[in-house]
């Protein structure tokens, strides 16, 4: 999935392991005619070996070969419901929380020092957290450090003055009109480049505005009320705030309907689109761009990329037709609402609101919660720096690098075996796999922040200085070697990814823990949970977006046509047997804009188990592997993989997950997979009449 925000973009498809956009997952799973027994209740665990995986979450009254995440799991999703502040809960979340009370203790500590040396990291993170956490001073200061900019805006007299707001505010990270950037040249992998993208919407995404059902007109009513309150909390009266409602909806319907859809932006052909800074001007006058790209310090730039022409020959025609008196409205909302958590309490009780009905959340997650993420994403590379001090050790990466070169060897062997694949591609295949880079822990190289400022003031003077000095930081790149130490995810992230350009698959510190990676742990449910995340980041470099990309990480077709008609027939299958899971009644997935996970989780458990089946045959060359807690190594690792997406979910959250998560809801990561997987079968008994098994001619195998 294109991973774009308006802070810093990456010019990159970045596929990510994450349950949703902030890492998510679902409820129920397939129902099931069940004919075979399960297991019998295991013994309890006499092997200090058997750790990293928990017996006490099986339900023994589910038949595995029935329903395999309600079996794996169901304990579990018994007791323990989701709680008042989230939308969902899993083992994600539980590690996140685990991770949360440490990184809370680092931040209380470095916010209580107040006499660490000005300038240094210890400096900026204590006083960013510090001022995060005043929520008096907050209250006190009101509007006054958004005033001056609230001015800037009301003083806006002519299009110029638009022009350069929108600039501004692209520094400022606010998701006004577009998102722009520097990254990676996708067709030229060694070169950097400017590059717009679709934006300018505060739903989560463009159907939210366009469709009719009664759901998506309760929502907007909702969005209505939550920006007429607001702007009556910046001190519009009733008539006005309401005017300014209507104003900044209809601004952004209209964006909306020339945005292309989520699954249209899995396209990456589609979706870089070359041109001249000349040609772009002439096309999309009113942007401006070469005035902007003088201000942001790129006066030097020639070309630009271009994600969607089409969204920005109507935003060019709007900035002229719209008044300017609405176009200023929007402005002041985006401004505001990227700033919320630095206002006083009202405006986020504002915006917690709509997100209950977009959500389903009971409670406003704690603020030093809140906070801790404001920090990671500020300041994640300083503070990460201690992070891993106390979360990570040698140990761990060197058992991780192991598993990571077993894996590739296992995928390597896949692509060798393929019966479907010709020698020209396979050889273009291997070339990719043997030139990825591995990246585990953290950076070998943390990035500098002595230019930031950060002080006491002000929260929200700290929030603007942050989000300019990232921008100013990733401007920064153009013109400059590819920087291949940087990552996209701070040390602390429960996640993962890979990213196409570069070639590379990323590992954090913070998801290199149970139930993902125990190094105290047997093999088989290291590889079930750690080994298919190390599998599934592999495979999206060949997944329908992956690849795409060659072994350098340009966007260059090294299919024959016959492969890549035999990968798309392939592919199809896959998309098909998703789009028939339904979390809820008459909601269902979309197979396409989750295709590439779901390849990555099919492919990803399949290299996992081949590489499992190699170090177990190495480790018990006579084949008498030892059960832990009653369980076979087979059945570890497909119970290893369920219990790592175990997941209560809202209702509402699903609704808006299977909308615009390109991850599949979490009861079908976990059985989608395995329904095509002869192993599972065969390792939990399974008869051919059994719901978690497919027809032989239904069976899907990619990779």
């Amino acid at each position: 999935m294109k991973n774009r925000n308006s802070l810093k973009l990456a010019a990159v498809a970045m596929a990510g392991l994450s349950l949703a956009g902030c890492a998510s997952s679902k409820t129920a799973a397939p129902t099931a005619a069940a004919t075979t027994t399960a297991p019998a209740t295991p013994a309890p665990a006499t092997n200090p070996q058997g750790v990293g995986l928990n017996v006490a979450n099986i339900d023994n009254s589910v038949n595995p070969c029935d329903n395999f995440f309600q079996y794996a799991s169901g304990n579990w999703l018994k007791n323990n419901p989701i709680p008042a502040a989230e939308v969902r809960w899993g083992s994600f979340n539980e590690l996140a929380d685990k991770n949360n009370a440490l990184m809370r203790q680092i931040l209380q500590e470095a916010a209580a020092n107040t006499s660490a040396a000005k300038g240094s990291n210890a400096q900026k993170v204590g006083d960013y957290y510090a001022t995060a956490m005043d929520s008096m001073a907050i209250e006190q200061a009101g509007l006054k450090y958004l005033q001056p900019e609230l001015a800037r805006i009301n003083a806006i007299k002519d299009l110029k003055g638009v022009q350069n707001e929108i600039v501004r505010q692209q520094l400022y990270s606010t998701g006004a009109f577009y998102s722009a950037g520097v990254g990676q040249d996708e067709k030229k992998s060694t070169e950097y480049a400017f590059q717009l993208y679709q934006g300018g919407l505060s739903l989560p995404d463009r159907d939210y505005y366009l469709k009719d059902d009664a759901r998506s007109k309760g929502l907007r009513a909702a969005y209505t009320t939550y920006l007429t309150n607001t702007f009556k909390l910046l001190g519009d009266n009733e008539a006005t705030a309401a005017k300014n409602a209507a104003a900044v909806m209809r601004i952004e319907t209209r964006l909306a309907k020339a945005s292309r859809t989520r699954v249209a932006l899995r396209d990456p052909q589609a979706n870089y689109n070359k041109m001249t800074v000349a040609e772009f001007n002439q096309q999309f006058p009113n942007l401006a761009l070469p005035q902007a790209l003088q201000a942001m310090k790129l006066g030097a730039v020639k070309t630009v990329i271009v994600g969607q022409p089409e969204f920005f020959k109507e935003e060019s025609a709007m900035l002229k037709q719209e008044p300017l008196s609405d176009i200023k409205t929007y402005l002041r909302w985006h401004l505001t609402t990227s700033l919320t958590s630095a206002l006083p309490k009202a405006f986020g009780d504002e915006s917690f609101r709509f997100s209950q009905v977009l959500t389903g959340a009971k409670k406003q997650q704690p603020r030093w919660k809140r906070m801790n993420a404001a920090t990671d994403r500020a300041l994640g590379e300083a503070f990460g720096q201690l992070y891993v001090d106390k979360a990570f050790t040698p140990e761990t990466k060197q058992k991780a690098m192991e598993m990571v070169a077993n894996i590739r060897e296992a995928m390597a062997e896949h692509i060798q075996q393929l019966d479907w694949m010709s020698t020209a591609t396979k050889q273009e295949a291997l070339k990719k796999l043997n030139a990825f880079t591995v990246k585990i822990g953290y950076p070998d190289q943390w990035k500098d922040y002595s230019a930031l400022n950060v002080s006491r003031e002000s929260y929200l003077k700290n929030v603007l200085a942050a989000r300019q000095w990232a921008s100013m930081d990733n401007l920064s790149k153009f013109g400059k070697p590819i920087d291949r130490k940087e990552w996209g995810m701070t040390p602390p992230t429960v996640n993962a990814y890979y990213n196409p350009p570069m070639n590379e698959i990323v590992f954090p510190a913070g998801i290199m823990q149970p139930p993902f990676f125990d190094p105290k742990a047997d093999d088989a449910v290291n590889y079930g949970g750690m080994g298919a995340v190390i599998g599934h980041e592999i495979t999206h470099g060949f997944d329908d977006q992956g690849r795409q990309y060659d072994s350098e990480g340009n966007l260059r077709d090294w299919w024959t046509k016959e492969d890549a008609a035999k990968f798309e027939q392939r592919a199809d299958m896959v998309g098909k047997q998703y789009s028939a899971f339904s979390p809820l009644d008459s909601v269902f997935v979309n197979g396409k804009l989750t295709m590439g996970e779901n390849l990555a989780d099919l492919g990803g458990l399949n290299i996992a188990y081949t590489a499992l089946q190699k170090q177990i045959r190495k480790q018990y060359p006579n084949g008498n592997a030892p059960k832990y807690d009653g369980f076979t190594p087979e059945q570890r690792f497909f119970l290893a993989w369920a219990q790592i997406w175990r997941t209560n979910a809202r209702p509402e959250y699903l609704r808006q997950q299977v909308m615009t998560d390109p991850h599949s809801p979490a009861q079908f990561r976990t059985s989608g997979p395995l329904m095509n997987m002869p192993q599972f079968y065969e390792a939990f008994g399974c008869k051919e009449d059994a719901k978690m098994v497919r027809a032989q001619t239904e069976r899907a195998k990619v990779w």
